[in-house]
């Protein structure tokens, strides 16, 4: 266990969410890498956290930073910092793999490369845009609810709805189960949760994801878990730990980015009226809007942890072997060196290149659903309601106490 870096200023406490912003840009000041205390779901950690965009899109590509889940414990035990009792807190470290970390997000190559070409043979751009009819026709139904006036709450109601509703629909998971997957989720992304709430979350999780595996061995569907057990490379399939570990990576990864992208993308435009109206006037700007509501402000805050397998140079430091390395997209996308004027929200900016959905092997494989859902939303939204206002004051909006994702507790607005 170490002691604290010279700079003993823990990122990541409970006001750091309200506005990270302000942080990285005192950050990006001072430099691009820096060792800092962060604050985890089990005590604090002794890390290195990438603030610029070349750094970081460097950093992401770079095959000494591992993400190897059988390491990952022993290197994050080495980096707790000594907390004045002699011992780390119990718990789970922030985005470490799951009891059963057989997926494609805690590997390297070659095991990396071939989980990533089975599971992408199954979630396929074919699959994806075969859903824009029934993602269209779910977005209606859940608009259909909106009382014009009245309070509604588009975290809840829609944007966390709808792409439960999808991945639900993806893996072929009973309707009545989509509110135990965002429950469990809910306990699993929050900081705040303890050590056994998290463990017993885990055990329904993976308890019920044996039984839908098994279920579709029976009777297989048009459904992604059925395509997981059908698909193949050079003769091998996925084992049963390792779909185990897919399906909970796609489960609990493959609806929170969409939903707090949704929401920020709301939150920004009530925030900017006058883009909203050349958005609603030239709806063909939406695809484009989307990439500039991902880079303005992102659904996750911190690429998933990976650590030194010997020294890296970056930024002007050394950084050690064995060292824990935190990448911020958040502070990347929000970098003068790469997007000018990067603060100001621009539909028309070319925002391509952005870090929201990672970059190299690990950037994420369903990032073109994430897309389609945003753009069939959007699109709905500005078509249906011409009036959009916030229903409660804008400093009681409160930012969700997670380490990795970047997403608001509740959006409550007024449409018409």
């Amino acid at each position: 266990m170490l002691e604290p870096p010279p700079d003993h200023r823990s990122l990541l406490a409970p006001d750091f969410f309200q506005d990270p912003h302000a942080v990285y840009r005192r950050l990006r000041d001072e430099g691009t890498v820096h060792r800092r205390v962060v604050k985890t779901f089990a005590a604090e950690m002794d890390a290195w956290v990438v603030t610029g965009y070349e750094e970081a899109r460097t950093l992401l590509a770079d095959p000494r930073l591992s993400k190897d889940a059988w390491r990952l414990p022993e290197v994050i035990a080495a980096n707790f910092v000594d907390d004045g009792t002699g011992a780390a807190k119990s718990g789970a470290a922030p985005g470490a793999a799951p009891p059963n970390p057989r997926n494609m997000l805690f590997s390297d190559p070659p095991d990396h490369t071939r989980l990533r070409r089975l599971i992408g043979k199954a979630f396929t751009m074919r699959r994806v845009e075969k859903m824009r009819p029934w993602i269209e026709d779910t977005t209606d139904k859940l608009l259909d609810a909106v009382v014009p006036g009245r309070e509604f709450d588009l975290v809840g109601d829609l944007a966390l709805a709808l792409p439960i509703y999808v991945i639900g629909n993806l893996l072929g998971v009973a309707e009545d189960r989509f509110a135990d997957i965002r429950r469990w989720n809910a306990v699993l992304t929050n900081v705040d949760t303890s050590g056994e709430e998290k463990q017993a979350a885990l055990a329904r999780m993976y308890g019920y994801m044996g039984g839908l595996i098994r279920s579709k061995r029976d009777q297989p569907g048009e459904d992604m878990v059925t395509a997981l057990l059908e698909a193949q490379d050079d003769g091998t399939r996925l084992d049963e730990g390792e779909l185990l570990s897919t399906i909970f990576l796609v489960m609990n990864a493959g609806y929170e980015t969409t939903a707090n992208m949704i929401s920020s993308g709301v939150r920004t435009l009530l925030r900017h009226p006058e883009a909203r109206e050349r958005l609603r006037r030239s709806p063909e700007l939406v695809p484009a809007a989307i990439e500039e509501f991902l880079r303005f402000e992102g659904p996750l805050n911190l690429a998933t942890i990976r650590f030194t397998t010997e020294p890296v140079q970056a930024g002007g430091v050394l950084i050690p072997r064995n060292a824990i390395v935190f990448v911020s997209l958040l502070s990347a996308d929000r970098d003068s060196g790469r997007f000018a004027d990067p603060d100001r929200f621009d539909i028309e900016r070319p925002a391509s290149g952005h870090l929201a959905f990672g970059h190299g092997i690990h950037h994420c494989l369903g990032a073109p659903l994430a897309r389609l859902e945003g753009e069939v939303v959007f699109r709905k939204l500005l078509e249906r309601f011409t009036s959009w206002e916030l229903a409660v004051p804008e400093t009681s909006l409160r930012w969700r106490y997670s380490m990795q994702f970047r997403g608001l507790d509740r959006l409550p607005v007024r449409l018409s």
